[in-house]
């Protein structure tokens, strides 16, 4: 790690961006997750888990990658997991290939909350993220949020 002295410090438009960030990591998860629970009994961390697994391979995910894929512990997605599964949005089950891994399971249930809270989420998004993005380049912005959170 450099020396405090040997770094510059944030300049003005540096110390903006940085704390709009943090807001924004802060609040946008609260008012989609209000939004969300408003309408359905998930999160917007819930919606996203059944989401990748719509789209995984026999619609089932090694919890680590799920857990990867979604930002969170493998302690954290177990909790999301065990969630959905109370529901029976989820299935786990253990890897055939590797009896010691675990795989989250979307179910005919899942697959039935995801196209109910859909719309929701998609009109939660607009609201509070692109309606607000009217005349910026949408494209580059993801470029550089994919760049901020690469390892």
């Amino acid at each position: 790690m450099a020396d405090a002295t040997t770094i510059n410090p944030l300049n003005a438009d540096e110390e903006a961006f940085l704390r709009a960030l943090g807001r924004v990591m802060a609040v946008l998860p609260r008012v989609v997750d209000a939004d969300m629970l408003e309408e359905h009994p998930i999160t917007s961390t819930e919606y996203t888990v059944l989401v990748h697994l719509s789209e995984a391979p026999h619609h089932q995910m090694r919890m680590s990658e799920l857990a990867t894929m979604c930002g969170l512990s493998l302690s954290g997605m177990t909790r999301v997991v065990n969630r959905l599964e109370a529901q029976s949005l989820v299935q786990r089950q253990r890897s055939p290939e590797d009896g010691r891994a675990w795989l989250a399971i979307l179910t005919d249930s899942g697959w039935e909350m995801l196209r109910r809270a859909w719309p929701t989420n998609l009109a939660s998004v607009r609201r509070h993220i692109f309606s607000r993005l009217e005349g910026c380049d949408v494209a580059a912005a993801a470029k550089v949020l994919e760049r901020i959170a690469a390892p």
